[in-house]
């Protein structure tokens, strides 16, 4: 069993409403690029959409459009605009539990480290809506780090910088497989999947959840209980 000093948690899973806005703006996106409601190929670029959520945003639309990456850069520049919009006009609130759950593991002595797939402007909305700058101590998206999940840099960049000595005491908590599979790789003893996302309990399970949470409101009690390792 390995103490755990840095907790890793997904920006996105952690606030109300993200996955609403986070399909409403890919939907708007791929629109500007002639990709509308009700045709086929609106549907095929859903579901690569929904695969892939957690991963860097411009390599979503790398997958929709593979072969222009001039589409996918247009693409994502109106995914910014558009999900930062929704953020100035409707606000940014956290999950229930979660402002909570920050507070518990910042009281612990655990350090606290915030990852995402959005770009680094972006993730710096989200944080200044939330006014989370004073509660975490690192914040980082894959332009940080080199690449985004399911690589586990992002996590493994926190490690370093955060002076963490062993992989084996960070927890990481997400809603996504591919946050599950960058914990996983990045060797976390805790991998914590909650179920407030878009995937479901099999879909993290199969990315190597040790973890399922209901809710982030849960994890404290994973990162300080003395199971780390047993799927719940």
């Amino acid at each position: 069993m390995f103490v755990i000093k840095l907790a890793c948690l997904d920006l996105a899973g952690t606030t109300i409403g993200d996955v609403a806005l986070v399909e409403r703006a890919f939907a708007e996106s791929i629109a500007t690029q002639g990709i509308v409601p009700g045709t086929s190929a609106y549907a095929r670029a859903m579901v690569q959409v929904h695969r892939s959520r957690g991963c860097p945003k411009i390599d979503v639309f790398r997958g929709i459009f593979p072969d222009n990456e001039a589409q996918a850069q247009a693409a994502n520049l109106t995914f910014e605009r558009s999900y930062e919009g929704s953020i100035e006009r409707a606000g940014v609130t956290p999950l229930p539990g979660t402002v909570e759950a920050l507070e518990k593991l910042r009281g612990a002595g655990i350090k606290i480290a915030l990852v995402t797939g959005f770009s680094r402007g972006t993730m710096g909305r989200v944080l200044g809506a939330l006014g989370w700058y004073d509660r975490v101590d690192l914040a980082l998206s894959p332009e940080d780090c080199g690449r985004g999940r399911p690589y586990p840099d992002m996590i493994l960049t926190a490690v370093m910088k955060l002076g963490i000595e062993d992989v084996r005491e960070v927890a990481v908590a997400g809603d996504t497989e591919s946050d599950m599979l960058s914990a996983r790789r990045a060797g976390a003893s805790v991998v914590a999947g909650v179920l407030t996302g878009v995937h479901s309990r099999d879909r993290l399970t199969a990315g190597g959840a040790t973890h399922i949470l209901e809710s982030i409101a849960d994890f404290p009690a994973v990162v300080m209980g003395s199971d780390v390792a047993a799927v719940r």
